[in-house]
């Protein structure tokens, strides 16, 4: 048995325990999402044949070479910080854009959108901690965002996503899956198509899953250690 066949076992059942865990009693399902940022191609069809569905990646270059030779079918998510600039190419390669964290990247996503005749599905990135190192919308200006999204005919708006701070006690990342789950809750009520809270990584899923995370981007728990590729 493989390594990836072994790990993404692992995976899918601690997804399933953490599921088990919640603390609310909606029953939902939650998607995994490999991160093949700095794998192979060989990797990422190796998951693919695994049974993995769906795909992230950081960097536009990286997965334009890569998703040139794929050779296999996955819905493909970016979930890296975007420049407008690179923003018609993220268009043409990814299903799922989650990481829009401004009007003016939105209005460049519209804007390509419209050009291929698309419309492209879309998360808002909330930067609940207010981390200088990365990027999100406060929660303080999130409705005004979604109102500017809401006005352009080329995005869908399906939801939300959040990086929590890499604390080395992980429980300190609770407070914010659960704030940043009622946020997502208030939203759906009234709201169609909103369905995604994207939210936990390989030190922290566990723990998002429990407080509401439905998708869950994992790297290094199931492709090992990233290749600087």
């Amino acid at each position: 048995m493989s390594m990836i066949v072994e790990n993404l076992k692992t995976v899918l059942s601690e997804i399933e325990s953490a599921r088990s865990r919640k603390n609310f009693a909606i029953d939902e399902p939650v998607t995994l999402i490999a991160v093949t940022k700095n794998h192979t191609v060989d990797l990422m069809q190796e998951a693919i044949d695994c049974g993995v569905k769906n795909i992230g990646e950081n960097r536009i270059q990286e997965a334009t070479e890569k998703f040139q030779t794929l050779n296999r079918e996955a819905t493909k998510h970016l979930i890296g910080h975007l420049q407008t600039n690179k923003a018609k190419q993220a268009v043409k390669l990814f299903d799922l854009i989650q990481s829009v964290d401004s009007e003016h990247l939105a209005t460049a996503i519209d804007k390509a959108a419209s050009s291929l005749e698309k419309v492209q599905d879309i998360l808002i990135q909330v930067n609940l901690a207010k981390e200088d190192s990365k990027s999100g919308v406060y929660e303080e200006n999130l409705q005004d965002l979604i109102l500017k999204v809401d006005a352009l005919e080329n995005i869908r708006l399906r939801g939300l996503m959040m990086i929590a701070p890499n604390y080395s006690d992980v429980e300190k990342c609770r407070p914010l899956f659960r704030r940043m789950r009622k946020i997502f809750d208030e939203l759906k009520l009234r709201r169609k198509n909103f369905d995604f809270l994207s939210m936990g990584m390989t030190h922290d899923y566990k723990i998002a899953v429990e407080e509401g995370a439905t998708l869950v981007r994992i790297g290094t728990a199931i492709f090992g250690d990233r290749n600087y590729i």
